[in-house]
Parts: structure tokens; C-alpha cells; sequence
């Protein structure tokens, strides 16, 4: 085990301030096959740990040090921090933890965070000392069928078709920051209108009284707008009129930053830098606009799983390169599949101009029992919280394919429920309420198609007439089209895998690799060729484990040759017929 830091860049790049511990790197760790942890004291300075884990890297992961692949149902975590009480604020930051997370801080126990896939945050200031403190974690993952969201993760012992090695426990990063007896303590911003007004919506912790935030905003350096408002009842709505107009497009971020200043009685008590881009997402003539314009949306599917990391980047350059390698061929953008993912990933998005789908591991829930809702909403209302400000996310897919629950049809309801919460969460972007299938309330009506030959995908797409109501349609008795933008949300899925065994893709594996280059192009051709189709999704950026289907090999090396590359770029970045 070394002593590096892995993953010490600042995770919330939105809200950055000074003041931040990074708690990767080494931790005490023990499994606790029987979940017995808690009553054999597991959070006492004198229980015994007989292993060390790299924290952020689950321990199913090669970069965790453990490289366990069984069932883990629960594990326990111990880590010594020095810290300063001070007079202000501690708070103990945790990115995402899979599943149920219980902390304790020098044995004060601390209300257990539910969901897997959404960060959360403690104020420990009470239980803190000057000097050593020591933090202890128990995360519970039962895997609870029809209970637990997994997204992606096998509820089997070894992957299978497209379910793929399990995340336990703690999967990004710990951190510590320390703030003023009054702080601020999240934002949202939204743009009002393309004449350069952004509004805010400031939460401020702490006695209020005498307190006002000032907003600063800046283009290249300069400042480009101000605004001043005091706190009232703990919040703050301000807006911003900027004197320079710079919009964020695809392929071109152009962000501006954002200093945040709380004062209190004219002195500042906390300040933060942040940053936002100026764009606006509509619907008109059956397609997606960015800025009032039409924007054809060629994604790639995105599951963001890495050989050894499972679900966390070994490092930021590897979030990095996953979208420069999808804009090489020609994508302007992703599904973010059956997963939340970080914000430094999305940070990237908004500065490289790369759209991007917001969504949630759903899979593993019970859409068919109403109380599935109960369960959903908190994580997903977490989503939509913390991410509303990415100018990259152009919409949100809550579910994918709601198939039946053990010969129970979903609950129409909870995808009605799911679809109208979020739409009260956040008023400023489409939803699609379940991807592929079974619509119940969607502002997209999107379609998984995987047929293989491309010239019955293309007679297929042939059939699309919106004036006439009339779309291919893969389950015309579970659902029916009713007049929204049109989007082929997964398709292709193209595998090549000479002599791999036991691997797979969607269709007969070509003979060659010109064949499998061919196919998908074609296939993207039938697609493109549609004056209905207003996006699509290819199956996928990268094969993971056994699913062979990607643009590239799972360690993100190349999988065709130069010349293949450029005949798929080509093909991904050719002009759609809705674009005329």
C-alpha cells in the first residue's frame, strides 16, 4: 500500500472552496459477511480492522487493493484525521456510497444515508477535537431484489449479458471541508432568457441576521455582471443581467465564472468560486433546440465502467479522454447510462460543449409495486439537486427499460409519479420517463431498436411520418406515440470479439472487421436517413467485461484500424435528414 492520494482533484467544481481535506488514500477496512458489525462494536477505537482499502475504489476494484469479487454485504472502513475545531463549521462530504452508510465520528453515530448513487454530507462539528479524530463507515449493500436499485451491477455471482462486477461501499471521494459559523450552503442557476439573465437560487446555513450575498460574474477574467440581495429565511433569489452574451453550444462550453460572497454586516463571512454557461433547452417542430436552435443529437451510450476502477475513473485524465474519444467519432454527446455520474465528469462536459443525459441506476427496483416511488424519489430529487446547474445536461431519463416484474406490468403510476416530480424539480428540461420502454408521461418518445440488417432498420425508420402520427413502433400494445420528438435512444450494438469467449453483442458477430465497421455505419445511415429521428444513442462507447459491442476495447484502446476510424466518424458525424 502506498501513501499517495488518489483522485485529490476538488469534486464539486460548481462550489470550490479553499478550505478542503481530502480523505483518499489509505483506510483500515474489514468485511462483515454476517452485517453483525454494529452489534460487535465495530465503530469502538478499539475494534479490530485486519485490512487496508485505497479509498475511492470499491473493493471488488484492482485499485482498491482488496480485489474482491464476491457478495459483500457489508464492510466497515476507519481512517484517523488531524483537525483544528475552530469557531465556524466541519461538514464530512461523501460523493457516493453503495448502499445504506452509517458514520460514526470519535463514536457519535450520525443519521444512515439510503442510495448508492447520490452524494451526502454531515455537519460533525460537535463531535469533532482539536487533533486526532477518527472516522468510521459501515456501508450495507444486501442487494435486495425489487428493493435496491444496481443499475448495471450483477445480481448474479459472476457478470452476465449486461450486468456487470458489483460497486460495495464507498466509490468517490471523501472530503472534509470547513466553513464560517454562516456559510453558504448550495446553488442553482438557471438561465432566464438569452439576453443574459441567470437567476439564483442561494441556501445559506447559520444565523442570517445582518447577512446579504453578492454575486460576481466573469467572461475571460473581466467582470461582466453583479448582483446584491439579502438572506431571507436562510435563502436567496438574485439574478444577473450580463453586459456580455456568450452562449454555451455544442462543442464550444464558453463558461463563465461566478464569485460568491456571504457578508455580515459588510465584512465576508465565506466566499466560493463556481462557474455557469448561458443556454436554454426547448421543443419545437418535433425536435430538441439548444438556444432556440435545432440540435440533431448523435450520442453515444455511456455506461462508465473502467477495468480497474469498476465504477470510478482511476483518474481524471481517464474522464477526460472517455469524452474526446466519443467526440473523435463523431458524437457531440451521451446517454450516462444506468448510473449517476461525478461532477468532475460533468465539469468536463460543460467546458468541452458535450451534451449529455442525466439518469439513474434503476435497475433492481420493483416499477410494478407503487411503493417503489417511496424508494425512488429522495435519491432522485438528490440527482436533480445537485446537478441542475450542468449547462451540459440537456435532459433527464430517470428509468430504462421497465420491463415486467416477475410477470407483473409496471405500475403506471410511479413512472407518472417519477415524471411529475421531476418536472417540479426542474421546469427547464425535458424528461423522458422510461427509456426504450413502456411510456406512460414523456416529453421524448424514444425507442431501443437493435435490429441488425441495416435494410430492415432502414424500412423500419421508413415508416416514421409525424404529420401523420405514425412511428416505428417495438411495442405498439404497451404504448402509444403521441406526437413527441423522436429519438432512436439505442441501436447498433455491433460486436466484434474474434476468439473471445463467452462474449457478446447485439445480432451475428461479423466475419471481419470491415463487415462490423460497415454494419454500424449502415446502420446509422438507416437512422440519420428518418425525417422523424431527431437523435440517436449508439450501443456503446466501450465494451465492458463479456458486452463486446463497443467503439473501442474496455481499457479505451483502439478496436478498429485508422482507416476504420475515419469511415465511423464519418458515418456518426453525417448530416440527418430532419436538418434540412
Amino acid at each position: 500500500m502506498s501513501n499517495r492520494i488518489p483522485r485529490c482533484e476538488y469534486p464539486r467544481p460548481q462550489f470550490v472552496r479553499e478550505s478542503y481535506i481530502n480523505l483518499n488514500g489509505e483506510w483500515e477496512f474489514e468485511f462483515d459477511f454476517g452485517n453483525s458489525g454494529k452489534a460487535r462494536k465495530m465503530f469502538a477505537d478499539d475494534a479490530v480492522y485486519s485490512k487496508k482499502i485505497i479509498v475511492p475504489f470499491c473493493p471488488e476494484s484492482e485499485l482498491s487493493g482488496i480485489n474482491y469479487k464476491d457478495f459483500m454485504h457489508s464492510v466497515w472502513y476507519r481512517r484517523k484525521v488531524e483537525l483544528v475545531k475552530g469557531e465556524g463549521r466541519t461538514i464530512l462530504h461523501f460523493e457516493a456510497c453503495d448502499y445504506e452508510t452509517t458514520v460514526w465520528v470519535n463514536g457519535v453515530e450520525f443519521k444512515k444515508h439510503t442510495g448508492g448513487y447520490t452524494g451526502f454530507a454531515y455537519d460533525i462539528t460537535e463531535a469533532i477535537k482539536d487533533g486526532e479524530n477518527t472516522i468510521v463507515v459501515n456501508a450495507v449493500d444486501l442487494m435486495i431484489p425489487g428493493v435496491q436499485p444496481r443499475g448495471k451491477q450483477s445480481e448474479e455471482f459472476y457478470s452476465h449479458g449486461c450486468d456487470y462486477t458489483r460497486t460495495t461501499g464507498i466509490w468517490q471521494t471523501v472530503w472534509i471541508e470547513q466553513v464560517g459559523g454562516t456559510y453558504i450552503k448550495n446553488s442553482k442557476i438557471k438561465t432566464a432568457d438569452l439576453s443574459g439573465i441567470i437567476n439564483c437560487d442561494i441556501a445559506v446555513e447559520g444565523d442570517i441576521n445582518d447577512t446579504e450575498i453578492q454575486l460576481t460574474a466573469y467572461y475571460n477574467g473581466e467582470e461582466v455582471g453583479m448582483a446584491v440581495a439579502d438572506v431571507m429565511c436562510n435563502t436567496v433569489n438574485l439574478s444577473i443581467a450580463l453586459n456580455e452574451v456568450h452562449l454555451w453550444e455544442v462543442g464550444n462550453g464558453r463558461l463563465y465564472d461566478l464569485k460568491y460572497e456571504l457578508l455580515k454586516n459588510g465584512e465576508v463571512v465565506d466566499e466560493a468560486k463556481g462557474y455557469f454557461g448561458l443556454r436554454t433547452v426547448s421543443i419545437k417542430d418535433n425536435c430538441m433546440c439548444i438556444n432556440g436552435k435545432k440540435v440533431f443529437q448523435r450520442l453515444v451510450l455511456d455506461q462508465g465502467f473502467y477495468p480497474d476502477g469498476i465504477n470510478t475513473a482511476p483518474c481524471e485524465e481517464a474522464l477526460v479522454k472517455d469524452i474526446e474519444l466519443s467526440m473523435a467519432c463523431g458524437f457531440n454527446g451521451a446517454r450516462l447510462h444506468q448510473k449517476v455520474f461525478e461532477q468532475r465528469f460533468l465539469y468536463h462536459c460543460d467546458r468541452l460543449g458535450y451534451i449529455v443525459w442525466g439518469e439513474y441506476g434503476n435497475w433492481g427496483i420493483d416499477h410494478s409495486d407503487s411503493g417503489a416511488l417511496a424508494r425512488f424519489i429522495p435519491p432522485w430529487l438528490e440527482v436533480i439537486d445537485r446537478d441542475f446547474s450542468h449547462p451540459a445536461i440537456i435532459g433527464w431519463c430517470p428509468f430504462n427499460e421497465t420491463w415486467d416484474w416477475e410477470g407483473r406490468r409496471q405500475a403506471d403510476d410511479v413512472l407518472a409519479g417519477i415524471y411529475l416530480v421531476t418536472k417540479a424539480a426542474d421546469n427547464t428540461r425535458p424528461c423522458i420517463d422510461t427509456s426504450g420502454n413502456f411510456h406512460v408521461m414523456t416529453d421524448i418518445y424514444d425507442v431501443h431498436e437493435y435490429e441488425s440488417n441495416p435494410e430492415k432498420l432502414g424500412e423500419m425508420m421508413a415508416e416514421n411520418d409525424l404529420e401523420a402520427g405514425v412511428v416505428h413502433e417495438p411495442h405498439p400494445k404497451r404504448q402509444k406515440y403521441e406526437g413527441q420528438p423522436y429519438f432512436v435512444s439505442e441501436y447498433g450494438g455491433v460486436w466484434w470479439a474474434p476468439g473471445m469467449e463467452n462474449g457478446w453483442g447485439y445480432g451475428q458477430m461479423p466475419k471481419t472487421e470491415d463487415e462490423a465497421v460497415d454494419r454500424m455505419c449502415a446502420q446509422t445511415k438507416a437512422i440519420l436517413g428518418s425525417k422523424a429521428c431527431c437523435a440517436y444513442c449508439y450501443t456503446q462507447l466501450t465494451n465492458v467485461e463479456q458486452e463486446q459491442n463497443g467503439v473501442y476495447n474496455y481499457d479505451r484502446s483502439p478496436k478498429f484500424s485508422a482507416e476504420n476510424y475515419e469511415k465511423i466518424r464519418a458515418a456518426f458525424a453525417g448530416k440527418a435528414a430532419i436538418e434540412d
